[in-house]
């Protein structure tokens, strides 16, 4: 339970961090942490002592892979902005997240079968 309240100290610190630089002169550093591996370094440290290298190895490739649907939602903000609210731009750029995210899913998976 301690570890569970841990994380979610990670995650408040992560957004007040975030609505500070939002404020700043440098804003646009706001969209750098996100990035910051944060969960990434949990997932990999919880496969790395359940599992084998190998795992750990074979998650760090699906995250590189997951970068994908990430850059075809920054993409879609970028390019709805122009068009759209901010509310229907980033609800369109979560369902291009979600379809890439879906698609990504499927093709690894099917390449995990094939191999």
């Amino acid at each position: 339970m301690l570890t569970l309240f841990l994380k979610s100290l990670i995650g408040a610190a992560a957004v007040v961090f975030i609505a500070l630089l939002s404020k700043s002169k440098n804003f646009y550093i706001a969209g750098l942490v996100p990035l910051f591996p944060t969960f990434a370094l949990i997932a990999h440290f919880i496969v790395g002592t359940e599992r084998d290298m190998a795992a750990l190895r074979e998650t760090a490739l699906f995250g590189l892979y997951s970068l994908v649907p990430y850059a075809g939602y920054l993409l879609a903000v970028y390019y709805f902005s122009f068009r759209f609210s901010l509310v229907e731009t980033l609800s369109f750029a979560t369902g291009v997240w979600v379809l890439a995210a879906l698609a990504l899913i499927l093709i690894w998976t099917r390449m995990l079968v094939v191999a």
